[in-house]
């Protein structure tokens, strides 16, 4: 097996043997794929197909899997590009960290508890909490709404009514994405402070946009999954090891074991079918054949290698817009959160993680901030940042006023996510295309969640399972999840 470190443009020893040079030679089909992209979803792909027995080459252009979620050392420590989270409801995400061994290692909360501060307040900061009983849905909620102290009483009778209407909502109903959902709350009675201190607190970390900015199918997928399918759905939980270990790590240890063929530093430049209807995959020196191919990439990368005719309108691939996220990390000389994470109010701050134990900070602590549909910061200077965020987080955690930063670094993810905005829907495609072999997967594509890694683990699986029902082969070993409504 391969350690994945040959340099950039070198030949694949064996890939194309493995990947079945010319095709296979006894005439049989369904035996070989070829996996571009090493992210959640092409690493699902490439474990979901050799789980059914199918040879897989796994391709990734960067030194390490992982796509959006993964670690970089900086000094001494091990940083996350980002803080990413996930819920009780992700089952494809929590199928994923199991499949790799991960899951002791990114424990769910035991129950939905997130504090929330607001500094907004002349009489200073004040701490609420959401959080759910042992219930049934909506009971769950009733007790952490009614004393939630961001919200007066009558948002929160409001908020209540708003939930349900929210539920009652048809997620079919193509409808829905032609309407924001900041619209829809405004004519549910929502006042700007029940979207600030409800659902954009959850919404924007969700659907990486503001309310007014959102696509009412997704926010309503969001919270009818989160909030109203199950007491449990939206318990919170996130990695307490660097993303590398999961993601990269234990990933290719798991494809390795599934006898995947996985290569970094290995960038694809070009995809054709053959006239006996195999596929060739170009990479530097080297060319590979397989039965079918799974481009699990972003959507612009997909749409300069898809050949022609393998979609309708492969301009719609541009037409879904992307956005950002930005992340300012903060190492203090002590600590100054007690929490292990909360998020705010009253600030531009949005949510603040301790990322002190994962990072192998030995003194002090290290605070990543994450802050969701940064259009209007993803550019800035780190000095203009520095200036802004550090005032803002003493005013949040005071006891960060007497404290020295030792160090104050950021990472731009420029295009974090697509753009959930209303109509977005119509730009993303499903797995199968008009080429017979090839597929598509990526949390852009159809999946009915928006860009989370749970959709990024169904979107590898959905692949998978159109792959293998035209190769012929068993989709038994389909994680349980799959075919699960959104």
């Amino acid at each position: 097996m391969s350690d994945g470190t040959q340099s950039p443009g070198a030949p694949i020893a064996d890939a194309s043997a493995r990947a079945g040079r010319g095709g296979p030679a006894d005439g049989t089909t369904g035996r070989d794929a070829v996996v571009v992209g090493g992210g959640l979803a092409g690493i699902t792909a490439a474990l979901a197909l050799a789980d059914a027995g199918v040879r897989v080459t796994l391709l990734e252009g960067r030194p390490r899997l992982g796509g959006l979620a993964f670690s970089f050392r900086r000094g001494d420590l091990t940083v996350d590009n980002g803080q990413h989270v996930y819920l009780r409801c992700c089952t494809a995400y929590r199928w994923f960290l199991d499949r790799i061994e991960g899951s002791a290692l990114a424990p769910l909360q035991d129950r939905l508890d997130v504090p929330v501060v607001d500094v907004a307040k002349p009489e200073g900061r004040r701490l609420g909490r959401l959080r759910r009983d042992a219930l049934p849905v909506p009971l769950h909620l009733g007790r952490g709404l009614a004393t939630y102290p961001h919200l007066s009483l009558a948002d929160r009778a409001r908020v209540g009514r708003a939930a349900l209407a929210l539920k009652a909502l048809d997620l079919t109903d193509p409808a829905l994405d032609t309407q924001d959902f900041g619209t829809w709350l405004t004519a549910h009675g929502q006042s700007a402070r029940a979207v600030e201190a409800l659902w954009d607190l959850v919404g924007v970390a969700t659907l990486n946009a503001v309310a007014g900015d959102a696509s009412l199918a997704l926010a309503a997928m969001v919270f009818k999954t989160g909030l109203l399918s199950d007491p449990g759905a939206a318990d919170i939980g996130w990695a307490r090891v660097p993303l590398g270990e999961l993601h990269d790590r234990l990933a290719r240890k798991a494809l390795d074991s599934a006898g995947v063929r996985t290569e970094v530093r290995t960038r694809v430049t070009s995809l054709s079918r053959n006239e006996n209807g195999s596929w060739s995959v170009e990479v530097p020196g080297e060319t590979l054949h397989a039965d079918a191919v799974v481009l699990a990439v972003p959507q612009r990368e997909t749409h300069d290698l898809l050949p022609a005719g393998a979609l309708d309108a492969p301009e719609r691939l541009l037409a879904l817009g992307t956005a950002p996220i930005l992340n300012v990390h903060v190492v203090y000389d002590r600590k100054v959160l007690a929490a292990p994470f909360l998020a705010a109010l009253g600030t531009p701050l949005q949510w603040v993680f301790d990322r002190t134990d994962a990072s192998g900070l030995r003194e002090g602590q290290y605070l990543a901030v994450s802050q969701s549909a940064a259009q209007d910061e993803i550019d800035a200077p780190v000095a203009v940042l520095r200036e802004r965020y550090l005032p803002e987080l003493e005013r949040l955690l005071p006891a960060a006023r007497g404290a020295g930063v030792q160090d104050f670094f950021v990472t731009r993810e420029r295009t974090a996510t697509f753009a959930p905005a209303p109509g977005a829907g119509r730009f993303r495609p499903g797995a199968r295309t008009e080429a017979p072999g090839l597929y598509l997967a990526g949390a852009w594509t159809a999946t009915g969640w928006p860009a989370t890694m749970e959709s990024a683990v169904r979107s590898g699986v959905s692949a998978a399972d159109a792959a293998l029902g035209a190769l012929g082969r068993s989709r038994d070993r389909l994680p349980e999840f799959f075919g699960e409504a959104a």
